[in-house]
């Protein structure tokens, strides 16, 4: 998805929230095709214009740097012909790793906003804090917990179906067995 036009007369300014659901349809749509689902956009605030929108695509792409953000950042740079994509906003359902903060710093993205707070992976937050460090020479304006629950469901969901799939196939191969009577 990208070249959205939200500042038509018919299409008010979009919200953060509004920014967010597109970026949860992404991270519904990686899911549909296995991959973690984490979706990202990229709006231009001075437009209103959503340049680029992406899901996860690590399993599909056997690239381990097509995180949502990376795929957003990459799709926007080429809609804008520059790597600089300074002062625009990214919207992503999951809290940034390291390696995706990295890359909104060296964009120079203007406003960060994130759903579901990541304290494994995460290094906005959590973790290294990437933005907080001293050789970090850009920083986003950060806003984190946006629709936080809603991005953390279906992460959840995700994650309980492949664990549930994974103990069907276990059961089904012998490998476990319910131990009954024991105690």
């Amino acid at each position: 998805m990208t070249g959205i036009d939200s500042m038509n007369p018919q299409n008010p300014p979009l919200s953060d929230e509004a920014l967010m659901a597109m970026a949860l349809e992404a991270a519904r749509e990686a899911a549909a095709m296995g991959e973690v689902p984490v979706g990202a956009v990229i709006l231009d605030p001075a437009t209103g214009q959503v340049i680029a929108c992406a899901g996860n695509g690590t399993i599909g792409a056997h690239d381990p740097t097509a995180h949502a953000e990376i795929l957003a950042l990459r799709a926007a740079g080429a809609a804008l012909g520059n790597y600089r994509l300074t002062d625009l906003t990214l919207v992503v359902t999951l809290e940034p790793c390291a390696m995706c903060a990295g890359a909104i710093s060296h964009a120079r993205i203007g406003r960060l906003i994130y759903g579901a707070d990541d304290p494994k992976g995460g290094a906005v937050a959590h973790g290294p804090r990437y933005f907080d460090q001293p050789t970090c020479h850009w920083r986003p304006e950060v806003l984190g917990g946006v629709m936080a629950e809603e991005s953390a469901a279906i992460l959840r969901e995700f994650f309980k179906q492949r664990r549930d799939v994974r103990a069907g196939s276990l059961a089904d191969s012998g490998m476990i067995r319910e131990v009954r009577g024991a105690g």
